[in-house]
């Protein structure tokens, strides 16, 4: 059987600079990645000195971001011409390393995923800027789903009645979370004025509705320390569910390879997205998020696409300080 030549330092950079672009909970960037020993593949390890414990107790929006990094290190693996066997938990749950990639195999194809999705992973941001009312045409809809199944994970475009339901349950999160000193105080820590390598830049919290109908999270505090601009967001949303059938670690991995496939994809076609997470971090507006028509079932995030501006880019950590290199 082929195999590839080892990993190069300039392999493993780019590998560490697409997994280090994946989207995270508070752009916390909870991840670090090392060579395996023969320099065959790359570890995901958690860092758990960068966890929002207040947000997320259970780790579970922590595994959601670790995964999100783990496809898109699948994706950089097929730009450098390689396949990614991936093994979830190897030392079981709550073990180091979170995820482990071989990616001694040359690949089968260029675009292992269809389209090429590499050129996204540096275009994609969280947009919370007002979207326009036009539709995701349904030939959209179908590949975005297509896309989740093919990680394991089920999502489903809302129809008017979830989207109402849903958006109710996250204006209570919101509120709550407003009235939990603990809470407020650690999303306020993420909020940055001044430049920084990780965290929401103040250019990335885009603005409030005005109208109320889209309940955008608050970094600035209840009231605002700094105020966004008012504008008029899109009413209804298109709102998406991402759903498993199971609850663990793996689901949550397996969830954030399917949000960020999914992501990626969307802005290929020119979709925009960001994640209503207030829901899901308070655990019986979660468990409200679920709808009984469709059988049992996690819901483990919420997405609002649609056609707008991109968003504003959040910052990235450095290479050096993500990549753990072997000593010479």
């Amino acid at each position: 059987m082929t195999t590839e030549p080892a990993l190069t330092t300039a392999d493993l950079h780019l590998l560490a600079e697409a997994g280090g672009a994946a989207p995270s909970v508070h752009n916390s960037q909870p991840w670090r990645f090392r060579p395996t020993p023969d320099l065959s593949g790359l570890e995901v390890h958690a860092d758990l000195g960068r966890t929002v414990p207040a947000a997320d107790p259970d780790g579970r929006a922590l595994h959601v971001s670790i995964g999100a990094a783990v496809f898109n290190l699948r994706v950089a693996a097929a730009r450098l011409g390689r396949e990614a066997a991936v093994r979830l938990l190897p030392a079981g749950p709550g073990g180091q390393p979170r995820a482990v990639l071989d990616l001694s195999a040359p690949g089968r194809a260029p675009h292992p995923f269809g389209a090429d999705l590499y050129p996204a992973i540096a275009q994609r941001h969280s947009s919370r800027q007002p979207f326009t009312n036009r539709d995701v045409p349904e030939t959209v809809v179908a590949d975005l789903i297509a896309a989740a199944r093919e990680e394991g994970v089920t999502l489903t475009l809302l129809e008017e009645h979830g989207v109402r339901r849903v958006l109710a349950l996250t204006f209570e999160a919101e509120a709550r979370i407003a009235a939990d000193v603990t809470r407020e105080a650690e999303t306020r820590r993420w909020l940055r004025l001044e430049p920084s390598c990780d965290g929401i830049p103040l250019a990335a919290l885009g603005s409030h509705d005005r109208d109320a109908h889209v309940p955008m999270r608050s970094y600035t505090g209840h009231p605002p320390r700094h105020a966004t601009p008012g504008e008029r967001f899109e009413a209804p949303p298109q709102l998406a569910t991402l759903t498993t059938h199971l609850d663990g670690q793996a689901d949550w991995l397996r969830t954030g390879q399917a949000l960020e496939r999914v992501w990626l994809l969307a802005t290929v076609h020119g979709l925009r997205a960001s994640v209503l997470h207030q829901a899901v971090e308070i655990p019986d507006t979660r468990w409200r998020l679920r709808d009984p028509a469709e059988g049992p079932g996690h819901v483990q995030l919420v997405l609002r696409l649609g056609y707008g501006p991109p968003g504003s880019a959040s910052p990235r950590r450095e290479v050096g300080d993500i990549l753990d290199l072997p000593e010479a």
